[in-house]
């Protein structure tokens, strides 16, 4: 399994692109500004068709070539039941937007639950609900060729940080539950890849995160 990282649009957001072994899909975590152009030229060159898109949760910088990406890939959009507002209704969002325009909402075709596990494009990808920075995050976790855990975690947790509680439906104390309750209980070794900047694992978020104690 080859996992591409592409920090795209006006926050530069990590959009993810994994293609998985033995497969001719892709599978695409979050779906930012220039990920309509960006997305189907890489998939082009490898020679892939684009199996789903999972968003995170449903603020602007994450979704905002959704809707664009699924009508020209026909692939498959899931998100979180409870942000269905934020991806369906953008409109809701303008006032965080500033200058940077508008954009189409999404429709939804799978709303993961949580504990759900997925079964795409040959990889399993299990889902957990993750609240606190926004309403219908979720989080998901998987296992590359090693056996080793992959969480792509969008913004509820990063290299030496957290994602901010103070928009809408943001909670700190919902926040640090889902931290500790559904990213710190996974194996020590697992890499984070968040929503901005670079990766991470468990085991150091748990030791040196200065919002628990590092």
């Amino acid at each position: 399994m080859e996992i591409l990282t592409l920090p795209l649009g006006q926050l530069e957001t990590n959009s993810y692109l994994i293609l998985p072994d033995d497969s001719d899909s892709a599978i695409l975590v979050d779906a930012p500004y220039e990920a309509a152009t960006a997305i189907p030229a890489v998939l082009e060159k490898r020679g892939r068709k684009l199996a789903a898109i999972l968003l995170t949760h449903g603020h602007w910088d994450h979704i905002w070539d959704t809707a664009a990406l699924a009508a020209a890939t026909g692939a498959k959009v899931y998100a979180g039941e409870d942000g269905r507002q934020l991806i369906e209704n953008p409109e809701s969002q303008l006032q965080y937007m500033f200058s940077f325009g508008n954009f189409d909402g999404a429709k939804i075709g799978v709303f993961p639950k949580d504990g759900m596990e997925l079964e795409i494009a040959g990889l399993k990808i299990k889902c957990f609900e993750a609240p606190g920075h926004c309403p219908g995050s979720i989080i998901y976790y998987m296992k590359d060729s090693d056996g080793r855990g992959i969480l792509f975690a969008g913004d509820v947790i990063f290299a030496d940080s957290i994602g901010r509680t103070d928009l809408w439906g943001g909670s700190y104390a919902a926040l640090e539950k889902s931290i500790k309750e559904k990213i710190f209980t996974l194996p020590a070794n697992t890499v984070i890849y968040p929503g901005h900047g670079e990766p991470t694992t468990v085991a150091h978020e748990r030791q040196y995160n200065p919002y628990f104690g590092g």
